[in-house]
């Protein structure tokens, strides 16, 4: 028996071994694009063009990131005014989707809604569609509201998600029926029991669409593709991507720092998110 056991153990510590081994292959998988990222923004047009490319920077240099703001500022629309746009749009897009999301989640599933299996249907169903299908009839609803070329178009689509409410929807099922009772025996309005009893226990789950909206709508250049012509609307997305298109090997290094430009704000949203997210998953049963 005690053979069979050391035996035992030892297999154990040897496959304890290889799964460590493993997972540390993933990280250096995930993470080693996002190094090069890093590195090839700080090194020099020499460094750039050496072949077979190093993975160490010899000489860091921040030419890269002021090519990238005088290449962007030589054109009629200031690298600023990209900026200031993302930032509006990405912000008001947040708030008024979790907002709404939020509200129309506790409402469909705490309250008895008239329809509301089928209400909740349709939302499931648009799930099943990617955004690229309903672009066309998207354009015409919107160009029939008369918002094309205005930061009305960039936020308006996008607060409603589908993925959001079904997201916030299976968090507030856990919600207990029995808080919302004591809250409203007590004399407490609705807009109380969301504000002080709903919202703090949605706590992980807003956490959460904070990531997903600011990742999906700061990398989001479609927007100003689509729907915008006039330049001084358009959003830093759009506009890296015309230079990553339009580069030379000589701004090869300006391209890459518009990369890592983009990849900073989501790093560190994630990063500040990151307990409260892995805790609505294991909440909401989404995997």
């Amino acid at each position: 028996m005690a053979v069979n056991y050391r035996a035992w153990t030892t297999k154990q510590r040897i496959a304890r071994v290889f799964k460590y081994v493993f997972m540390l292959f993933l990280v250096a998988v995930f993470v080693f694009p996002l190094y090069y990222t890093v590195i090839t923004s700080f090194k020099p047009l020499d460094e750039l063009l050496k072949f077979p490319p190093e993975f160490i920077v010899r000489r860091p240099t921040l030419k890269n990131f002021s090519d990238l703001v005088l290449a962007l500022d030589g054109s009629s629309v200031p690298f600023v005014r990209y900026v200031f746009n993302s930032i509006i749009t990405t912000l008001f897009t947040m708030f008024f989707s979790i907002t709404i999301c939020t509200m129309g989640a506790y409402g469909l599933v705490k309250h008895k809604v008239m329809f509301g299996k089928f209400w909740f249907t349709l939302i499931m169903i648009a799930l099943m569609f990617s955004s690229t299908v309903t672009q066309i009839p998207s354009y015409i609803v919107i160009n029939k509201l008369g918002i094309v070329n205005t930061y009305i178009v960039m936020i308006l689509p996008k607060i409603a998600s589908a993925f959001n409410f079904f997201l916030v929807k299976q968090f507030v099922e856990q919600l207990p029926n029995a808080f919302l009772e004591a809250a409203r025996i007590d004399g407490a309005s609705e807009l109380t029991i969301f504000r002080k009893i709903v919202i703090p226990f949605l706590k992980p789950a807003i956490a959460t669409l904070v990531v997903f909206s600011f990742t999906s709508n700061w990398n989001d250049s479609s927007s100003s593709l689509i729907y915008i012509t006039d330049d001084s609307l358009k959003t830093i997305p759009f506009a890296l991507q015309s230079i990553g298109q339009g580069a030379t090997l000589a701004r090869a290094g300006a391209s890459t720092a518009a990369a890592l430009l983009m990849l900073i704000p989501t790093i560190v949203i994630f990063m500040a998110m990151q307990k409260n997210v892995i805790e609505t998953m294991v909440h909401s049963g989404i995997k």
